[in-house]
């Protein structure tokens, strides 16, 4: 358990602020005018003295800042440490901002199974932040999204089955993918052989294509993004029991990602009964009219906060089962707004 006491007005670093998750942590931080009292840009060495226009937040002016060189002295002084370096920098790291009295708040898998790191997302297990020691963890992207639309379905009645097929953006592997998506994309409509298109980012051409491997595999065939859907989501949910079978799957979309979701349940659950408890959810927007073709669209939903629910419909196929289609911005909701809206949990209540 964690005794320090928040301050109103937080010292806050941002570890890994160059990348494209940093730079979205200080646009969220901006956008959600977070109350901090200073704001820390830090990265590795190769990145230290760049300055990077900050819109502000809090008692933080709109301005320049300079980029300083991660060390474990760079959390003196520091609250909350918003994390998005990579496993290995968190773990590297954890000790020094620990020791500092600062908080991690780590987008990484780094800590997301340890027994005493919660796996938080605000909407749907807050009180789990009160069992943490210094360190909290952010969800991967594809099962913060699957989990904010499923909570208020679970709360109608418990889940004992989900199988879902993500199609995941390519910013998801990082900004130098969605390079790569930009440029086959130009090369290909250029007349370049789509065997002679350059591939550094994904194991094959993302341009006009769907690669079903994302992260390693493992010996059961399953690959790593999977694996977290199925452990991560019974941690968040707090239930064993609930069974996940995912499949996941790269596409040439710039931002969000695309889930395909069909739920068993314990007992019925109406569609019209889980749209009323998917609009009454906090996070959660209904667009589902298809007379009027209307449901989420990654093209149409980038750099939005919510978790957008469309095509709710039976699935007959199990005795009490939905099958629903969930699109999320993973850089916001799925990686920075949840990490950000972690940290205003930690605030002090007037």
């Amino acid at each position: 358990m964690w005794n320090k006491e928040m301050p109103k007005h937080p010292v806050v670093a941002v570890a890994g602020a160059t990348g494209a998750v940093g730079q979205e942590f200080l646009q969220v931080l901006h956008d959600r005018n977070f109350p901090a009292s200073e704001v820390r840009a830090l990265a590795s060495a190769r990145s230290a003295g760049k300055e990077i226009f900050f819109k502000g937040c809090g008692m933080v002016p709109e301005g320049l800042l300079t980029v300083e060189e991660m060390t474990p002295e760079s959390f003196e002084g520091v609250d909350i440490a918003l994390f998005s370096a990579g496993a290995s920098v968190s773990k590297a790291m954890r000790d020094a901002v620990t020791a500092a009295g600062a908080i991690m708040i780590d987008n990484s898998s780094a800590f997301r199974m340890d027994e005493d790191v919660p796996l938080v997302v605000p909407e749907v297990n807050p009180g789990d932040l009160e069992f943490h020691s210094g360190v909290i963890a952010n969800p991967n992207c594809s099962t913060i999204q699957m989990v904010v639309a499923l909570k208020p379905l679970y709360d109608l009645s418990p889940i004992k089955r989900i199988v879902v097929s993500t199609y995941q953006a390519a910013s998801g592997a990082g900004a130098p993918a969605m390079e790569e998506l930009y440029s086959q994309t130009q090369a290909f409509l250029e007349g370049v052989d789509y065997d002679h298109l350059t591939v550094e980012a994904f194991q094959h051409p993302i341009a006009f294509n769907a690669i079903p491997h994302i992260d390693v595999f493992f010996d059961d065939g399953s690959t790593k993004e999977e694996w977290k859907m199925v452990v991560e989501t019974k941690k968040i949910l707090n239930d064993e029991r609930i069974k996940v079978a995912a499949t996941c799957v790269r596409i040439p979309v710039l931002r969000c990602h695309g889930e395909a979701i069909n739920v068993e349940f314990e007992d019925e659950v109406l569609p019209e009964d889980a749209r009323r408890a998917l609009e009454a959810a906090p996070g959660v927007q209904v667009m589902d009219d298809i007379e009027n073709n209307l449901y989420p669209m990654p093209g149409l939903l980038a750099g939005t906060d919510d978790t957008y629910v469309g095509r709710i419909r039976r699935d007959d196929t199990v005795e009490h089962g939905l099958a629903l289609w969930v699109v999320a911005d993973q850089i916001r909701k799925g990686a920075a707004l949840n990490a950000v809206q972690i940290a205003e949990l930690l605030l002090p209540v007037d």
